[in-house]
């Protein structure tokens, strides 16, 4: 079972996604003013190109990670975009501990992880460093996703690992207690061993703490949603969620905890604004469970696994129509931006295919091709460009609040040029999406009806204007929500084949610019080129504006820099001398 099947099981009884029950309407024709003088604030992170590096699953060297991606896409990577961000890598400590007999394959491993630690963080970047799996002898039962059994020992190695990378060399890493603990394909245990599991590397902290005064942040849980736990919980009680109980547990043994991690796996590009039961935003509920046990309400909360899903282990979304979940990357990080999120890393940098954990997921920024020869380089993904123009963006963000449900900008300045990102992202299940929005302000009894009606085959029939609401006896409210989805409906399906057409207009400079664009759209979904298309001049101070056409599923970059002053000819220096001596001959 994959990671979006299992939690669709636990929410068998309860739908979920973002909060809210407005929406904004959708013109044909969209405006947006993008104001030079107004004071921006610094670029949030959240926009920096960060990622998961995992990829694969398996590689033929067993000194190479298994589930890091290839050394050629490592090093693309870094030649186009850096290693100055956030950057997760899965730790599998099992797999280390499985070439215990053979050191000098043990210690290459070892090497391998980390020479790509010291490139990140060398480079200014931050490592997360995702610490899994229960090395044999250590566990309740024979698998590495076992819960841990022999504390003391599994307490030792995370410390001599952590002393080593952190201590001894001093490497930017922040650590992360596990991987997906509510899911079964990840943690074979209770709640309480995960509790576990988190005190001996919490108190293994503290002690390299006050050992060596280093800056070692630990955190987690890192669960499958924001209120998943290990025993099955919903969006109805987040006080049973997992991220509440380990904040609460820190709390109780005096643990370190330093950010708060969870993944969120979904099409719809608002998921971050959900709605708790209290009316509030869950991202403003998880500072307020902070504060009241005494934490910084301004901890790091971090998405560190992410991408476009809708269900699917491999989606064309993601392969041939790679430009669907491209479009998706711009229109997410803004609405985690304005929902208040800190840090993202998208997952992944490779597909994982044809590896011993049968694990097949298109998900990566490059492609995969198991069947090929095992030092395949795959194709860079359409997405891959998003994340080149987001490199390109500016740093400062300057207010462009979003107005549409589909298209958006971000805008962004530098001393010398403004770069403005623009995107049309349709989510495929935007009617299913604004249902589950609702779901937190109904009462029981309307919140039956609609969970009903979506179990059932009546809700496609509904949206498609099949079967007329009239004839179906529903609770006012319930029938006013499933109004407003048909009406959703409809418009997603226009948008998602006409183009939109905008207007951008610029203000607060007299400067002239150079315009470059750059595109992305479903003219190539593999290996595209990222070049400028044209370049013009633009003149804002006769007052400039854009007109652009965007399609469905597509981004625009627009890069304006200075034009340079034309250079003043330089005219030879005057000899007063010879001069005077002119002057006197010719009287």
């Amino acid at each position: 079972m994959n990671r979006k099947q299992a939690l669709l099981l636990s929410l068998s009884l309860v739908l979920f996604l973002p909060a809210g029950t407005a929406f904004a309407q959708s013109p044909d024709e969209l405006e947006f003013n993008v104001d030079m003088s107004s004071p921006g604030t610094p670029l949030p992170k959240i926009y920096k190109p960060s990622i998961d590096l995992s990829g694969r699953g398996n590689h033929r060297d067993i000194t190479r990670p298994q589930t890091l991606a290839a050394q050629g896409i490592l090093e693309t990577w870094q030649a186009d975009l850096g290693f100055t961000n956030f950057y997760r890598i899965q730790y599998n400590l099992w797999e280390i501990e499985q070439l215990a007999k053979d050191k000098a394959a043990k210690d290459k491993l070892l090497d391998n992880y980390e020479s790509v630690i010291k490139r990140i963080s060398d480079s200014g970047g931050v490592v997360i460093l995702d610490l899994f799996g229960t090395p044999s002898g250590l566990g309740k039962v024979l698998d590495k996703n076992s819960a841990v059994h022999n504390l003391k020992s599994y307490k030792q190695l995370v410390k001599d690992t952590i002393r080593r990378l952190s201590c001894e060399k001093k490497y930017n890493i922040w650590y992360e207690v596990w991987n997906a603990p509510d899911l079964e394909d990840f943690f074979l245990g209770e709640r309480s061993e995960y509790f576990n599991l988190y005190r001996i590397v919490g108190e293994a902290v503290k002690e390299l703490r006050q050992e060596t005064k280093a800056r070692i942040p630990l955190g987690g849980p890192s669960t499958s949603c924001w209120f998943a736990n290990i025993q099955p919980n919903d969006i109805l009680t987040p006080e049973r969620s997992l991220i509440y109980e380990l904040i609460k547990y820190c709390y109780s043994y005096k643990l370190p905890l330093d950010f708060i991690s969870w993944h969120a796996y979904s099409s719809d590009p608002e998921l971050e604004k959900q709605l708790s039961i209290y009316n509030k935003p869950f991202i403003k509920l998880i500072r307020e469970w902070l504060s009241y046990f005494h934490f910084e309400s301004n901890l790091p909360l971090v998405i560190d696994e992410w991408n476009f899903d809708a269900g699917a282990n491999i989606s064309s979304q993601r392969g041939k129509e790679a430009y669907v979940a491209a479009s998706f990357i711009p229109a997410r990080l803004k609405n985690m931006q304005e929902a208040g999120l800190d840090y993202q890393t998208y997952f992944c940098l490779e597909d994982f295919e044809s590896n011993r954990d049968g694990v097949n997921r298109n998900l990566g920024i490059f492609s995969f091709d198991g069947q090929e020869r095992s030092d395949y380089r795959g194709y860079a993904k359409a997405g891959y460009n998003i994340f080149r123009m987001l490199n390109l963006l500016g740093n400062e963000l300057l207010p462009s609040p979003s107005t549409d449900e589909f298209a958006g900008i971000i805008s962004t300045r530098s001393q010398d040029y403004l770069a403005v990102l623009i995107f049309n992202y349709i989510d495929p299940q935007a009617a299913m999406d604004y249902l589950s929005r609702g779901i937190v302000d109904l009462n029981s009894t309307e919140r039956k009806y609609i969970i009903n009606i979506v179990k059932s085959d009546r809700i496609e029939k509904i949206l498609s204007g099949q079967l007329d609401l009239s004839t179906l006896r529903l609770p006012a409210k319930t029938r006013s929500m499933l109004k407003s989805a048909i009406d959703l409906n409809n418009r997603a399906r226009k948008f998602s084949a006409d183009n939109r057409k905008i207007k951008i207009t610029f203000k607060g400079t007299k400067d002239i610019y150079m315009l470059s664009r750059y595109t992305m759209d479903s003219g190539c979904s593999r290996d595209c080129a990222f070049k400028a298309s044209d370049e013009q001049e633009a003149d804002f101070g006769q007052g400039y504006s854009q007109a652009i056409e965007l399609a469905p599923y597509s981004a625009q970059l627009l890069v304006f820099k200075k034009k340079p002053l034309p250079a003043v000819e330089a005219k030879p220096p005057v000899n007063t001398a010879e001069e005077a001596v002119k002057n006197a001959e010719n009287k």
